[in-house]
């Protein structure tokens, strides 16, 4: 499955995928109000595709474009993160698999 197919990612998941430390994400949510992942009963973070291209658009925000903090966060007030999943690529295979991981989160 790649990353465009999956609904959620764990904190070490993107952190891989957009190569940067767990604890930079963490730092990230409280300096960006716009980033916050839901957390599961357990308390672990689950980020959806949309926290991912936003978390990819602040990486380059800081990291390319040598934007501060601050300078990162007006960027994104002017122009926001549009996820690129459109609706009509949400298929019964997207659907099936949401409601399995629902299922799975129910009964653990």
């Amino acid at each position: 499955m790649n990353k465009e197919e999956k609904i959620y990612f764990s904190i070490s998941e993107i952190a891989r995928i957009v190569k940067i430390k767990p604890h930079v994400l963490r730092y990230w949510e409280t300096e960006f109000s716009n980033l916050k992942p839901e957390k599961s009963e357990a308390g672990q973070r689950r980020y959806r595709q949309k926290d991912l291209e936003l978390i990819q658009t602040i990486k380059n925000l800081l990291h390319d474009k040598k934007y501060t903090i601050s300078g990162a966060k007006e960027v994104l007030k002017k122009y926001p993160v549009v996820c690129n999943i459109k609706e009509n690529t949400i298929n019964a295979n997207w659907v099936k698999q949401e409601l399995n991981e629902m299922l799975h989160m129910l009964e653990s």
